[in-house]
């Protein structure tokens, strides 16, 4: 898997600058830019420091912003970056100075000054996210950037205060890698090996196959995978880190490692990101990896469906009725709305065999989602303000993008069929809605639970400031800020 670039914390040693190889990158406050090292380089460069600080380009730069010396006098160096980044600067705005020197990296690797900054670990953070690259299946591989040591007066205090966001870059480093595979190398097999081999990191791991999914009823899930050669799966992974008689919060993902719509098959046109489909159970596997990684004090247990949703003469038609693990019988109107089939199962077994204190599923499901919100933000529907609330701050402190839809009972009522108790697909009038009221038939009154519909946010097109364009590794950081702030032991 990838892993975040080599980074280390150093005391500020001016007296090497002259030397220093690669790329230097300051950070200056616009209001204050005098610093030591900031007087150090303007001296070995013979004012150019200053001037530049001065220039009319440098008052233009947002917070997190930079512009470059290119092979300054004075310096051994082949470049110093200037970023311009406040004291009191936000954590936002300290993660995209760091991504801001990721950008920028070479493999000579860089320096980056941040002498007594209160955000330099939030910076090194911003930068390790940012440096991310997927490349295994690219013949001639890019030049890995070099490391980067971050100057401060504090090393050793700054560095312990990173050690926790180091496992979140890993946790989300994962989620970004399964995403990105294409659907040949992350089979349904491959995607359940992978989660096995957390059990390295002390993650209990338990992989549930068809026999034993059919014996349990998630004929719901089953149908999904009917028409493919890959055999569908439920992993479970669990992490114990506390109390024992604690019941454990619970994450449960959709992982369609590639979806074809079925019988009711996609368009071509686009078809080839749908790679993507099982960013759900991808997330959960990078929060899992994060909570080993840290050592959470917390009893969490992550779910995921694994599944393809191919045609075949032996697939699932529209118009079939299956019987879900619940009970509840499902009239598959549309095959291609076939990720709530998957959770149904998922997220009734997830209830009845853990009873967790609280429940958030994650899913790649629909592409009202982004009609509605855009990239932008995740949709997120719940029936517990509570556990709404607190994520909607958790991923607001992460600056990750989520906002809160409406749920109700003239939504409920599309769900009506004349031959089931159900059906999976209400058309195209509120579909990000009418797909959370299904899995909300799925969960118990006394279970406090959200819906994550990560449909728009889980792969990019374009670059974002943490991320180059492809997967994000969305609700990562945001599902573990909220582990750690209401379920962890204090």
């Amino acid at each position: 898997m990838s892993h975040p670039i080599a980074i280390q914390f150093q005391a500020v040693a001016l007296d090497a600058l002259a030397t220093q190889t690669g790329r230097i990158a300051l950070l200056f406050d616009a209001e204050k830019p005098t610093s030591p090292a900031a007087r150090k380089l303007n001296a070995l460069t013979k004012g150019a420091v200053a001037r530049a600080m001065a220039s009319e380009a440098a008052a233009k730069l947002k917070p997190g912003e930079s512009l470059d010396l290119a092979f300054p006098t004075g310096l051994a160096a082949d470049a110093v970056q200037l970023i311009q980044l406040p004291r009191r600067a936000t954590i936002a705005e300290a993660r995209k100075a760091g991504a801001t020197v990721a950008r920028a990296l070479t493999p000579a690797g860089a320096v980056l000054i941040a002498e007594n900054h209160p955000q330099a670990a939030e910076i090194s953070f911003g930068l390790a996210l940012r440096a991310y690259d997927f490349s295994p299946h690219k013949s001639s591989q890019p030049k890995a950037p070099g490391p980067v040591t971050i100057a401060v007066t504090n090393p050793e205090a700054v560095a312990a205060a990173a050690a926790p966001m180091a496992a979140v870059a890993e946790g989300v480093f994962f989620t970004r890698d399964l995403v990105n595979e294409p659907a040949n190398i992350l089979t349904t097999d491959d995607f359940a090996a992978r989660l096995a081999a957390m059990q390295e990191l002390g993650l209990e791991v338990e992989i549930l196959e068809e026999d034993q999914l059919a014996k349990l009823g998630m004929n719901a899930l089953l149908g999904v995978g009917q028409g493919s050669e890959s055999p569908s799966k439920v992993v479970v992974m669990q992490w114990n880190g506390g109390p024992k008689d604690q019941p454990p919060f619970a994450l449960v993902g959709k992982g369609v490692v590639f979806d074809t719509g079925g019988i009711s098959i996609k368009p071509a046109g686009g078809m080839e990101d749908m790679t993507m489909d099982m960013g759900g159970a991808g997330t959960v596997a990078g929060v899992m990896r994060t909570l080993a990684l840290r050592g959470a004090k917390a009893n969490v247990v992550g779910l995921v469906g694994i599944v393809e949703n191919m045609p075949d003469g032996r697939a699932q038609r529209p118009g079939d009725v299956v019987r879900s693990m619940k009970g509840v019988t499902i009239e598959v109107i549309n095959t291609d709305a076939e990720g709530r089939l998957v959770l149904a199962d998922v997220l009734w077994y997830a209830q009845e065999r853990f009873k967790p204190t609280g429940m958030i599923n994650l899913a790649t499901l629909t592409g009202a989602v982004i009609v509605a919100l855009g990239h932008e933000n995740t949709g997120v529907f719940s029936n517990d303000d509570a556990l709404c609330n607190a994520f909607l701050k958790a991923a607001g402190a992460e600056g990750e993008g989520a906002w809160r839809m409406p749920m109700g009972q003239g939504y409920d009522d599309k769900l009506k069929s004349r031959v089931a108790d159900i059906v999976n697909s209400c058309g195209r009038d509120a579909g990000s809605i009418t797909a959370a009221q299904f899995l909300r038939r799925f969960v118990k009154d006394e279970t406090p639970w959200c819906h994550l519909d990560i449909a728009g946010t889980a792969l990019l097109k374009t670059d974002s400031t943490l991320a180059p364009k492809g997967a994000t590794g969305w609700g990562v950081m945001a599902l573990n800020r909220l582990i750690r702030d209401r379920y962890e032991e204090k």
